[in-house]
């Protein structure tokens, strides 16, 4: 490129002091990315496509990315599960590259591209690409987000739109890190705490006393014989046995609009909140799912020796913050969980795998058969349970 063929620079500090005054408030990071790709173009940079990446601690994601392309108002959101490293579309790729170097990477793709090159350059010059820049910027943890910049002008960039990409990057990098901090925040506290659980505390209710009451079917659920099993098939056995019976058991409730509030050793205690769904149709989730689990662990390998009881109820439930001065715990309580527990633990004694309280049933429909009346430790009269 001869120096009258040189573009004029465009100026990127506008575009810094958007960043650190309206572009830090937008809601996440794929806004952010559109809303600065499309404010680089009106400045005058040769940006066809912006990518911005980034690791984060989840259990079922390694990394998320925002890209935006000319011509779009939005960014595409891409997450990445777990195993990156192994995939082929990522070994051998710029990012891969980058994130082993810490050091930018270009490739120019008006020159001719061999089989060693990603394939990831080949679609991009393919799409009229004809230069790829990025490069990795570093969080104050140790971790970073990596921008790339491509563009589709004849020449590719200058070295003054390179160091213009570097002077946003670095103006980028804080905000990306809250984004990130943000990100993992709710992870953690979904993973740990369940997804309403989490974002009340992501909220502010985080003091001891913070409680609520709302109605709920309950749905309590422990493996049988797990004292036994433990001795017979050892620790670690029972351990992959407890992980998949977890599985099983939070892929029905979530599936069916419930959330695990508490995995207690080898027991489950979920709840189907009747806020934005009446009291019947909580308990028709509740059963569905609980219906759903005992179908997949029987398709399950019969080897496997997965069998557990699930007691359902529907009551008043007390949930939030209990706990010591600096150690607290975010669960549900209250006498109706207290019989969903009782009602549970007599699933091994009548030989039932499920049991319900009348309450229950009069509000979820359907047939019935009254398993058993029993005095339950810490209530006054009999109570009816049933088995569907």
């Amino acid at each position: 490129m001869s120096a009258s063929d040189i573009p004029p620079p465009w100026d990127p500090a506008p575009i810094c002091r958007w960043l650190l005054t309206e572009g830090r408030m937008l809601e996440d990071l794929d806004a952010v990315t559109a809303a600065l790709g499309q404010r680089m173009k009106a400045a005058g940079a040769p940006v066809w496509r912006l990518r911005l990446s980034m690791r984060v601690l989840h259990p079922l994601t390694t990394a998320i990315s925002a890209v935006w392309e000319d011509g779009t108002r939005a960014a595409e959101h891409i997450t990445t599960a777990h195993g990156l490293e192994a995939q082929p579309a990522y070994k051998g790729s710029p990012m891969a590259r980058i994130n082993e170097t810490s050091q930018p990477y270009r490739k120019r793709l008006e020159d001719d591209l061999g089989p060693e090159d990603h394939i990831v350059l080949h679609e991009l010059k393919a799409r009229g690409v004809t230069d790829y820049y990025g490069l990795r910027v570093l969080f104050r943890s140790g971790n970073g987000c990596i921008p790339v910049f491509n563009t589709c002008r004849p020449g590719g960039f200058t070295d003054a739109d390179i160091a213009a990409f570097h002077r946003i990057s670095d103006t980028l990098a804080p905000i990306a890190e809250v984004f990130c901090l943000q990100i993992i925040s709710a992870a953690v506290a979904e993973a740990y705490l369940g997804r309403r659980s989490g974002q009340r505390v992501l909220a502010g209710q985080i003091r001891r006393g913070d409680i609520e009451t709302l109605q709920a079917a309950i749905l309590i659920s422990d493996i049988r014989g797990w004292t036994t099993l433990n001795a017979e098939i050892g620790a670690e056995a029972a351990l992959m046995l407890a992980n998949r019976y977890f599985g099983i058991m939070g892929a029905a409730v979530e599936g069916h609009g419930g959330e695990i509030l508490k995995l207690t050793g080898d027991g489950v205690l979920a709840v189907f909140p009747a806020e934005a769904q009446s009291g019947a149709e909580a308990c028709q989730n509740a059963l569905n799912a609980a219906r759903a689990a005992f179908d997949t662990a029987k398709a399950a390998d019969p080897a496997l020796g997965l069998t557990f009881g699930i007691g359902l109820h529907f009551g008043e439930v007390l949930y939030g913050n209990v706990g010591s001065d600096t150690r607290l715990d975010f669960t549900a309580m209250g006498p109706a969980v207290n019989a969903v527990a009782r009602i549970e633990g007599l699933c091994g004694e009548l030989g039932q795998p499920l049991l319900c309280s009348e309450e229950f049933t009069e509000l979820a429909g359907g047939s019935f058969t009254e398993a058993a009346c029993r005095q339950l430790k810490g209530e006054a009269q009999a109570r009816r349970v049933f088995t569907p």
